[in-house]
């Protein structure tokens, strides 16, 4: 049976102010998040230079970025459930600590190895960041200003997705390559400082803390190596499908199953599995996928589209293509505010109709009206995205029982890591074959202006799934259950 909806606090009248004290702790929240961001995207402008300074191939210097984004991928879920078990003020002291101090690795590494390995340092502490900022909100914030929150923490995160390529750029043109890794010296100290003096300190975890139960060990490592190998099923071969993706997928799938098999047996899970049948999470983690999936369209065809089809140069790609994390970081909060006043169900509708809305567009504007109708389109996409995110992860968050906000707020950002990963290979793919183009990069302007229509109209299709989702869910969620008929009585 599943439960009914909570009715989300705020909703229809104005959110009460927010205390000093919360603000402050939403000030460490925001700068961790920013952070964490920030490492995703910094990177990606300075693997050119990279290549030439550690004399390596495009293909090795990726890693520098792939290492990063597996080291999240793979431990966020843990990273949330160590948690809520040893506390999440003092595990995220550790993972700002380990980010500052992997970042100055990264800046001193002589070889392109230990630059990796230094990065994947980096991702681990960001996992840790990532999954227990957006816990920590229902411990810091006034249950009716959680919207808020939330918008607050996606507005960091696009901040950071859109500061990193051009602050990246000007850090390399200034003052070398490590200079990239520097910058996040001054900024995690000072979250670690806001972290230390206005989290509040950690509570006392029950049965898990006296040791009656312990940390999964065996289920984190087959659930990381699941999807170790599903990333990089996705990712290698750069667009190419052979057997060594078809064996990593075959790795992943066994993998999870083991995961799923342990689960089930051992005392202290990392996973319940029973908390997937709760409707509305699991709609919500599937939604999550879908849209981060037409998320990441923009960013795989956008680029091409603006290049090839529209014959724009480098730099104004880089500022077309920046609109859309602009837009992000400026609605971010306001669509936080809707969620705590009209509550969260009403704007995950909402904010997934305007993601339909915006697919479709750009589906068809750019053809009608170039580049004018490119950005007119994302200007609808992107606002539905962050309105989506904002009101999910306040539903989602809002009525989790302290003792698992860790894990579901990791099984969140792990959703949306997957949909990124699979959006990026599955969206590429749509486009190459839409095209009918075996080299993208030397596709005529008409295959690359097809190919944009049928991969934003498959773009429409997805987020329309997602909004079916989200209506199906939440009437399920909220049908009464039927009681069982009583046996009749013996004559």
């Amino acid at each position: 049976m599943s439960k009914p909806i909570p009715t989300q606090p705020g909703a229809g009248t104005a959110s009460p102010p927010m205390p000093p004290a919360a603000r402050w702790a939403l000030a460490s929240l925001s700068l961790s998040m920013l952070l964490s961001a920030l490492g995703t995207s910094i990177a990606n402008v300075g693997l050119p230079t990279l290549a030439q300074a550690f004399s390596a191939s495009f293909q090795e210097v990726q890693w520098i970025v792939l290492a990063y984004l597996l080291a999240i991928t793979t431990l966020i879920v843990g990273a949330g459930r160590l948690g809520d078990m040893l506390g999440r003020r003092r595990l995220l002291l550790a993972g700002i600590s380990l980010f500052t101090a992997a970042s100055l690795l990264c800046a001193a590494a002589p070889t392109l190895g230990l630059l990796v390995a230094a990065r994947a340092l980096q991702g681990l502490g960001a996992a840790v960041m990532m999954a227990l900022t957006m816990a920590f909100i229902g411990e810091t914030v006034p249950k009716a200003r959680t919207g808020s929150a939330m918008g607050l923490l996606g507005t960091m995160s696009a901040v950071g997705t859109a500061l990193g390529p051009s602050l990246g750029g000007v850090l390399i043109a200034g003052l070398g390559w490590r200079a990239l890794f520097f910058v996040n010296l001054p900024l995690g100290l000072l979250a670690l400082f806001l972290a230390w003096h206005h989290l509040p300190p950690d509570r006392a975890a029950g049965a898990e803390k006296t040791g009656k139960a312990g940390f999964d060990t065996l289920g984190t490592l087959l659930l990381a190596l699941a999807l170790a190998a599903y990333a990089l099923a996705v990712t290698l071969g750069r667009g190419s499908f052979g057997p060594l993706n078809i064996a990593l997928l075959l790795a992943a799938a066994l993998g999870a199953g083991l995961f799923v098999f342990t689960q089930s047996r051992v005392a202290s899970p990392l996973l319940r599995l029973a908390m997937f049948r709760d409707r509305v999470l699991s709609a919500s983690l599937v939604m999550n996928v879908l849209v981060a999936t037409v998320m990441m369209a923009t960013l795989v065809v956008g680029p091409f589209y603006l290049s090839r089809a529209l014959g724009l140069g480098t730099a104004m790609v880089g500022l077309v293509l920046s609109v859309g994390p602009v837009i992000s970081a400026l609605s971010g909060v306001l669509a936080g505010r809707l969620v705590d006043r009209l509550g969260a169900p009403v704007m995950v509708a909402l904010g997934l109709a305007a993601m339909v809305a915006g697919s479709a567009a750009l589906s068809v504007l750019p053809g009608l009206f170039g580049l004018a109708g490119y950005i007119a389109a994302i200007a609808v996409l992107t606002p539905g995205y962050q309105l989506f995110q904002a009101a999910n992860n306040t539903a989602v968050m809002v009525d989790v029982p302290p003792d698992r906000r860790g894990v579901v707020s990791g099984l969140l950002n792990l959703s949306r890591n997957l949909g990124l990963i699979t959006g990026a290979s599955v969206m590429g793919a749509v486009f190459a074959f839409a095209s009918a183009a075996s080299d993208i990069t030397a596709a005529s302007p008409e295959a690359v202006a097809g190919g944009m229509r049928i991969s934003f109209a498959v773009a429409a299709v997805l987020a329309a799934a997602a909004l079916a989702l989200a209506f199906g869910s939440r009437a399920l969620a909220a049908r009464p259950s039927v009681p069982a008929c009583p046996a009749p009585p013996r004559l």
